[in-house]
């Protein structure tokens, strides 16, 4: 998620171990149809994670599940507001449990099957779906949920001024957008829905004659009016997107031929157009310090909104500007490409890690203006104390993040400082190419504040525990 610039405005079993096993006392799961086909689930180890619970929001996830690959057939009907899904959910149970538990808006619920086997005692109550199927430990199991009716959103868990309810929006003339950090992602699907547990991901929408349909991943074609997608690297719900609307397409090609892909809307956007073109500028100048962009494609869907967000492969730009700033667009748009390295490709296990993601992403938008505006080191190292120590004093140390201020600046500007600090010690030369062995070394997978101080520990040859300890720790700018 961006923030608006400091400096320009001042499976297989054995794949993850599991809890304590309850073999002895859980009940066995229904048996399949005689005829049921057998189910490779190998096909979808790279969606293979190692769910925790999140202490920021713990009422969200569930650390008993692994979801490998999330299914998502959907329809949207503008008319009568209405979205009609299956999702097939292919789970890896981390214990033994009684039930299936996920998070879920209380759509209805049209049919429920675990391996084939109809579950009339589904049911969503309290925004969870839960399904009383007993599973075991490492037998992955195949749940198919069927559902319609009226999206809604959830109230977002910040006090920031450009973020909007959390979710899958309805806009005045019926299109659809979302934007669901730290959750949202069950607003419109069947989720496990925290940053632990990602997935892969295949996704097809229909929608009437004259709309299109957008989410992340790299578009696998289009048949008639349905819009498919595919993730062929896994992603945090919290990456993924959803856009339906009249859309105008551009294509083109960023760095190494990597497709990429501009979704806007004509009589309302044409004014960004100029620079979403600047993509493979913004992708080279990332390339040049942090090594190949990650995925196989990318690409930028506007949307009614006055935020951004890193989704994963297709970033979400709000396209709701008060004035026209094509610089301040720009800025953000390369920090949410920023984020597609740090977030997406390697992202925080819970989201007191937060700062792991936007501390690196803030820090390569402070250097991209540094190369447009030509400030010195020293204004950028004065700016950032400043407002370090003012923030500090507001909302706490960028490690220990309050629920109710998600991505406040904070998590944003410290970490930043922090990374100045270590960029100063090591040099360029060093620098990046921790950074570059960072995010390149540790692709697609869930990393924490610790795992990380290890990593700059071995990777520099040298100890910098106490200098991250105090930036991520200290109630005070470290001196």
């Amino acid at each position: 998620m961006h923030r608006r610039s400091l400096v320009a405005t001042l499976v297989a079993a054995a794949l993850v171990a599991g809890c304590t096993d309850k073999a002895e006392s859980a009940p066995a799961p229904p048996a399949a149809p005689a005829n049921a086909p057998v189910i490779d689930y190998a096909q979808w180890r790279a969606g293979t994670s190692a769910p925790v619970a999140d202490p920021l929001y713990p009422r969200l996830g569930t650390s008993a599940l692994d979801v490998l690959h999330y299914g998502l057939d959907l329809a949207w009907q503008p008319a009568t507001r209405t979205l009609t899904g299956t999702a097939t959910l292919r789970i890896r149970p981390v214990v033994d449990a009684a039930q299936i538990k996920l998070d879920f808006k209380p759509y209805r619920l049209d049919r429920v099957s675990v391996d084939g086997v109809a579950v009339p005692g589904a049911a969503v109550t309290a925004e969870k779906l839960v399904v009383p199927v007993a599973v075991r430990k490492d037998k992955p199991v195949t749940l198919v949920v069927a559902y319609h009716g009226a999206p809604s959103t959830t109230p977002m868990p910040s006090h920031r001024t450009d973020t909007e309810p959390l979710g899958l929006t309805v806009t005045r003339d019926g299109a659809l957008w979302t934007m669901q950090e730290p959750y949202g992602a069950y607003t419109w699907y069947p989720a496990n829905d925290q940053p632990s547990d990602e997935a892969l991901y295949d996704i097809a929408v229909t929608v009437p004659k004259g709309w299109s349909a957008v989410a992340a991943g790299t578009p696998a074609g289009r048949r008639g009016n349905t819009f498919r997608y595919r993730s062929t690297d896994p992603v945090a719900t919290y990456l993924q997107t959803l856009a339906v609307g009249r859309y105008r397409k551009l294509t083109a090609t960023g760095p190494h031929g990597v497709p990429l892909t501009y979704w806007y809307r004509p009589g309302t956007d044409e004014k960004l157009v100029p620079s979403l073109r600047k993509s493979p500028r913004f992708l080279s100048f990332l390339e040049k310090r942090f090594g190949p962009y990650p995925f196989p494609t990318g690409g930028i869907v506007l949307v009614d909104s006055a935020s951004g967000m890193e989704t994963q492969q297709m970033i979400t730009m709000g396209g709701k500007l008060t004035k026209p700033d094509p610089a301040g667009f720009e800025e953000d748009l390369l920090h949410e490409y920023a984020h597609q390295w740090f977030g997406d490709s390697v992202t925080p296990t819970t989201w007191n890690d937060l700062w792991l993601n936007e501390g690196w992403a803030m820090y390569a938008q402070f250097l991209y203006e540094q190369s447009v505006e030509k400030f010195s080191d020293e204004q950028l190292e004065q700016s950032l104390r400043t407002r370090d120590a003012e923030l500090r004093a507001k909302l706490g140390p960028p490690a220990h993040p309050k629920a109710a201020n998600f991505a406040e600046s904070n998590v944003y500007i410290c970490p930043a400082a922090m990374l100045k600090e270590l960029n100063d010690a090591l040099g360029d030369t060093k620098f990046f190419a921790l950074a570059t062995a960072w995010v390149q070394t540790q692709r697609n997978t869930q990393q924490t504040r610790a795992s990380f101080t290890a990593f700059v520990n071995r990777q520099t040859g040298r100890d910098f525990t106490a200098l991250i300890n105090a930036w991520l720790d200290s109630p005070s700018t470290p001196h």
